[in-house]
């Protein structure tokens, strides 16, 4: 499969005029399916996860236009310096794309900090958050989606801290050492606040999704980052919206699949 089973265009004459002059990419799932995935958290520490994620992208993930990583492809990313050599996941990205599936990264709360360098190893493009696309002429938006968490003010503002660049410059100057110290005691404290927080304040809220398509001008959303995988239908403004949010990869992998013009959640078992 060739990269002429994707069509890619610029599409500013039915973008909103705000929009106008940004790229995007327009898919016929009826060539060929559209997979997303995110919060994938790999980490040696969960070889079943690796091994899963590994295999789905040598093999079914081979047959789509394109994938679109919405941010969390890894537990932690603490500097493209600090990719080990035989780190795995880039090499198989990287064989993806050159088997003529296009590969779409978005930074996730995890992994915020990956660079061009571990982009270009893997062949991929960078996807800004949010961000549309046109799946058989349907507008989409895509984004992490911890951004519409905004009941929980306290990671809302770790979420600017961490996102703005003189903090990052900051931290990618240090140690590698002292990066890892910092980000293992982050992770720490996460579950830590997390154990105290409420199911709800840590899900989307549904008044900033509403907006989200508003500001857009579309009536389908994908996300990741909390971890509950679901189809949601629903009326905004007298009109059919969905948001779709993608499943984690702690138990099982997870991955949308959109051929046909068919959106379906699907999962896929470790160790097969």
């Amino acid at each position: 499969m060739g990269r002429m089973l994707m069509e890619a265009r610029l599409a500013c004459s039915r973008r909103p005029r705000h929009l106008a002059g940004m790229q995007t990419f327009s898919f016929n799932t009826n060539r060929a399916p559209v997979l997303f995935i995110a919060d994938l958290h790999l980490d040696p520490a969960r070889p079943d996860a690796m091994e899963a994620f590994l295999a789905f992208a040598d093999g079914s993930a081979r047959r789509a236009a394109a994938l679109f990583i919405l941010g969390d492809l890894f537990e932690a990313w603490i500097g493209d310096d600090a990719r080990p050599p035989d780190e795995p996941v880039g090499p198989a990205l990287r064989a993806l794309a050159a088997g003529g599936t296009m590969v779409f990264l978005m930074h996730g709360n995890r992994d915020f900090l990956l660079g061009d360098d571990f982009r270009d190893a893997a062949g991929a493009t960078r996807l800004e958050e949010p961000a549309i696309i046109h799946v058989d002429d349907e507008p989409v938006l895509l984004e992490h989606g911890d951004a519409l968490c905004i009941d929980d003010v306290a990671y809302q503002a770790f979420r600017a801290q961490v996102r703005d660049p003189a903090w990052q410059a900051g931290f990618l100057a240090l140690p590698i050492a002292e990066r890892l110290r910092q980000a293992q005691a982050a992770r720490t404290r996460s579950g830590e606040e997390m154990a105290g927080k409420t199911e709800a304040i840590m899900d989307v809220n549904p008044g900033a999704v509403g907006q989200r398509l508003r500001d857009w001008q579309v009536r389908r959303l994908i996300h990741g980052h909390t971890h509950r995988p679901a189809v949601h239908e629903f009326e905004l403004d007298g009109q059919p919206a969905t948001r779709i949010v993608l499943g984690d990869w702690f138990e099982q992998g997870s991955v949308l699949r959109v051929e046909h013009g068919r959106y379906a959640l699907e999962t896929l078992a470790f160790g097969r």
